[in-house]
C-alpha cells in the first residue's frame, strides 16, 4: 500500500455531532445536516474530505462520459457519479468518485444510495486525498469485496489498476498515457489512460506500464 508525504488533509471529523468515533452506521451519516461538507465513514470513523478542485471535477466529467457511453452501449451495466452514497457495509459509507455496477448486480441500486460493493470504483487522486484513497479506501473496498479499483492521477495521466485477490487488493500495474487497461470488470475497454483522463488522446511515445514489484501492496 503507499503512502505519501505531506499533512494530511482527510481528517476524522471529530467535532461533528453524532456517535462516538468507530461506531458510526449509515443512519448516522445520513442524519448529519446538510453543511457543505462532505464525508465518508470507514470503520465506523466519520472523515471529513476536502472540496473537489476545478480540474478533478473535469476529469470525473471526461471519465464519466466515456464510461457512460461504453457501458450502455455494451448494456454491461450502470455508471454513477459522485456524490451519490454507497453503503459497502453498516460501518463503511463512501461516495465514490466514479462508480460502476454490472447488471447481474442492480438489485443493489436503491432510490436513496448503493447497499453492497460496486463492480467498479474509481478514484481521481491528488495531493490532498491520496494517503485516503491508498489508505482508508483501500481497506474499505477490499474489506466489502469490491473487484476492481482504480486510482487515477490526474496530473500524471496514470491509472493503477487494483484487483482483487482473495481479501486483499493486487496491483496490475501503474498505466500511463497511451497506455489501455487490462480491466476484468469492463474488457475490451478501448480508451487509453490519456482519453479517459482528459478525452483526447495523443499519440506520443511513453511508457505503457510500470512495474509495481509483483503488485502485491504498493
Amino acid at each position: 500500500m503507499r503512502q505519501f508525504e505531506g499533512d494530511p488533509v482527510v481528517v476524522p471529523a471529530d467535532w461533528v455531532p453524532g456517535p462516538k468515533q468507530g461506531q458510526w452506521t449509515y443512519e448516522d451519516y445520513a442524519a448529519i445536516p446538510e453543511d457543505g461538507h462532505r464525508y465518508d465513514v470507514v470503520e465506523g470513523v466519520l472523515y471529513m474530505l476536502p472540496s473537489r478542485s476545478p480540474s478533478h471535477q473535469e476529469t470525473v466529467v471526461e471519465f464519466t462520459t466515456y464510461l457512460h457511453k461504453f457501458v450502455k452501449a455494451a448494456k454491461l451495466g450502470k455508471v454513477y457519479v459522485g456524490p451519490f452514497d454507497v453503503e459497502l457495509n453498516s460501518q463503511n459509507v463512501v461516495q465514490p468518485d466514479v462508480l460502476v455496477v454490472l447488471s447481474e448486480h442492480l438489485d443493489r441500486i436503491t432510490e436513496t444510495h448503493i447497499i453492497g460493493a460496486p463492480d467498479l470504483v474509481i478514484e481521481i487522486t491528488d495531493s490532498n486525498t491520496a494517503n485516503h484513497d491508498y489508505g482508508e479506501k483501500w481497506e474499505a473496498y477490499a474489506s466489502a469485496g469490491v473487484p476492481e479499483y482504480w486510482v487515477v492521477t490526474p496530473e500524471e495521466l496514470t491509472i493503477e489498476l487494483l484487483i482483487l485477490d482473495g481479501s486483499e487488493y493486487r496491483s496490475l500495474g501503474l498505466f500511463i498515457g497511451p497506455a489501455k487497461l487490462p480491466s476484468q470488470v469492463l474488457p475490451n475497454l478501448p480508451a487509453s489512460v490519456e482519453q479517459l483522463c482528459t478525452g483526447i488522446e495523443e499519440n506520443r511515445p511513453s511508457t505503457e506500464k510500470q512495474d509495481l514489484g509483483g503488485g502485491d501492496h504498493l
